[in-house]
Order: structure tokens, then C-alpha cells, then sequence
């Protein structure tokens, strides 16, 4: 069990129960959490303050976290991303240009606000959704939550599925 302390019950995680998911948010942004990886759903409306809210709320629990995409692009801009923060993975000649890979690391602030305006820009197309890939545990999910719910309006545990049973929700 976590060491942290809490008054809101619906958040623990009770082992030796194995965690399926935990998913969690408001009306306009939702998180599903798993061992490997945070899917985030950001809707249309959802303020730039809350998206910087959720990049670092994940950052203080796991700096660990990456996002990873890909683009293609001219050479020239390979190192112009590289000077935002982002990490080059690896890239190659393609038709247009180089197809290009790279990780955002969320132990790197300059990175996450490049990542918030690249999320900005794709909400104002419509709806967007991302993939964070981190190490957390039962635990760092929980202190996910609490980290949220401390400091988001209207945050909302909406489901705990364990491996063991089908559903448990609130």
C-alpha cells in the first residue's frame, strides 16, 4: 500500500488485487492510466491552464514520462525541434523530406511548453488525443490522482478495473 494518507477512500488501490486500469478527469479531458502508459483524452474546450495543469501534474510524479511522435519535416527543421527540448530518436530520407522520430521528455519544462502548444493548436482542429509513456505503479497512480484532484476543478475518479474482477465503478 502507498504510504500516502488519504481522506478519499474511492482512490485506493487495494492490492494484492492487480490494476487494470484507472481512469479519471472531467467533462473536458479524460486520463486512463496503466502500468505503462497514460492515454489522455483532451476535448475541444478544455483551457490551456488545464493542459499545463495535467503536463505537470505527470511531470512532478514521474519525470520519467515521455511522449513520442513523428513527422516529416525538411532537415533544417530536425534540429529546431531538437532546440524545443525534444529528444531526436532517429529519422530518414522519405518523400517530402525526412520522416522524423522523436521522444518529449517531461523532465524537461521547455519541452512540455512546446508540447502544450503543439496540443493547443490540434484542439483547435477538434478533439486530440496523446500517449505518455511512464513506469508507474499502483502507487504513482494514485499520487497521479490526488496531484489532480488537489489542484483541478471538478476532478473525478470515474473507473478502477482490476485484472482480477470485471469493473469497479463509482
Amino acid at each position: 500500500m502507498c504510504a500516502q494518507k488519504t481522506q478519499d477512500e474511492e482512490a485506493i488501490i487495494y492490492p494484492p488485487q492487480s490494476l487494470g486500469s484507472f481512469e479519471m478527469g472531467r467533462n473536458d479531458v479524460n486520463l486512463v492510466c496503466t502500468y505503462g502508459k497514460i492515454a489522455v483524452w483532451f476535448g475541444r474546450k478544455v483551457p490551456d491552464y488545464i493542459i499545463a495543469q495535467i503536463l505537470i501534474g505527470i511531470s512532478k510524479v514521474d519525470q520519467s514520462t515521455v511522449h513520442e511522435f513523428e513527422i516529416v519535416c525538411s532537415f533544417d527543421d530536425i534540429t529546431e525541434y531538437e532546440s524545443k527540448g525534444y529528444t531526436l530518436v532517429s529519422y530518414g530520407k522519405t518523400a517530402g523530406g525526412y520522416r522524423v522520430n522523436y521522444s518529449i521528455p517531461f523532465s524537461n519544462k521547455k519541452a512540455l511548453f512546446h508540447l502544450s502548444k503543439f496540443i493547443l493548436e490540434e484542439l483547435q482542429k477538434g478533439e486530440t488525443r496523446k500517449d505518455f509513456y511512464w513506469n508507474g505503479n499502483d502507487c504513482d497512480i494514485q499520487r497521479l490522482y490526488h496531484e489532480f484532484k488537489n489542484n483541478i476543478e471538478n476532478w473525478e475518479l470515474k473507473t478502477i478495473n482490476y485484472k482480477t474482477e470485471s469493473q469497479t465503478s463509482r
